[in-house]
């Protein structure tokens, strides 16, 4: 099974920026999608960014404009960059693949990485 691992998280002050990536053992060519959730304490896990294996694209409303997923097929990873970002935006983020290709049910996880941000 294909592993999924995450990294590029850490402390930044509000408004400043990371770029988290993903990097999977295998093809990511094999998944129907792959995705960005996050998880705050209290909170449940919730996607903020997907995109397919043909590249469409959708975000959480709470993060459009602000936060890009992309991928590179050829080194197997994808990314997120994320700016202007907010105190709101401190969680855990995952990164997370469907193996079914026309259905986005995401079944495959990374371990996280931790994003907080200062006021």
């Amino acid at each position: 099974q294909v592993q999924l691992v995450e990294s590029g998280g850490g402390l930044v002050q509000a408004g400043g920026s990371l770029r988290l990536s993903c990097a999977a053992s295998g093809s990511i060519l094999s998944f129907g999608g792959m995705g960005w959730f996050r998880q705050a304490p209290g909170n449940q896990r919730e996607l903020v960014a997907g995109i397919t294996r043909g590249g469409s694209t959708n975000y959480a409303d709470s993060v459009k404009g602000r936060f890009t997923i992309s991928r590179d097929n050829a080194k197997n990873m994808v990314f997120m960059q994320m700016n202007s970002l907010k105190p709101e935006d401190t969680a855990v983020y995952y990164c997370a693949a469907s193996r079914r290709l026309f259905t986005i049910e995401y079944d495959t996880w990374g371990q996280g990485t931790q994003v907080t941000v200062s006021s």
